[in-house]
């Protein structure tokens, strides 16, 4: 295993809470933790993913993943109506505005509870490492999340440099990984098809996409 793929978490913590968007986004972060010595146990809260047959198979492949190296894998509640409910007004709201914003708080403020509610001091999150995503969007909301509670801290560390955002491709088709098309949520979705008919290419079709597929 390459050097560069090392790290340490604040405080030389050695007892990490994962919040993961997705099998993908989190391999090469669960094997950098790995590789470091770190125990880590996976948060899998993502309740904006839709429809659901999107999400069983984004959770699943990512608690597949995880069994694989032994990893704990924590299965959040899917509570659609409370995201619904955050995020009513932004429907339309572009890709990394409010909306985006509302539901990095929703999910890590729910990490960070399981955090705080199970001995865990730090805590990180896999979502800003795609390429889909703002991370210092993300960052602030993991700071945000992580300030309420005593003695949490939000780990701030950019996965994608020193090659872990190539090193996330390679695991994911290594692993066959299901390849996403969107970000996750019904609006997402609705754009990335809208550009799509503009473009005059198919619909996004989910479930028949998977990363080495010719």
């Amino acid at each position: 295993m390459s050097e560069f793929l090392l790290t340490q978490p604040p405080n030389g913590e050695k007892r990490i809470l994962l919040h993961s968007c997705c099998a993908p986004c989190s391999g090469s972060i669960m094997e950098t933790l790995r590789v470091s010595g770190i125990n880590y146990t996976i948060f899998f809260y993502n309740p904006n993913i839709h429809p659901l047959k999107e999400y069983e198979i984004r959770k699943e492949e990512n608690k597949c993943f995880a069994k694989k190296y032994n990893i704990p894998f924590v299965d959040a509640d899917y509570d659609m109506d409370e995201w619904y409910e955050r995020t009513k007004g932004m429907e339309f709201d572009g890709e990394r505005g409010e909306r985006c914003t509302v539901c990095f708080d929703m999910r890590l403020e729910r990490t960070a509870l399981y955090a705080h509610e199970n001995g865990f001091k730090v805590f990180t999150s896999s979502m800003g490492i795609s390429r889909w995503k703002d991370m210092k969007q993300v960052n602030e909301s993991g700071l945000r999340a992580a300030g309420l509670y005593p003695n949490l801290t939000y780990w701030i560390d950019n996965w994608r440099k020193k090659s872990g955002s190539q090193r996330m491709i390679e695991i994911a088709k290594n692993e066959r990984f299901y390849q996403q098309e969107y970000c996750g949520c019904v609006h997402s979705l609705r754009e990335v098809n809208q550009r799509r008919k503009a473009q005059g290419r198919e619909m996004v079709k989910i479930g028949v996409k998977f990363y080495g597929d010719i």
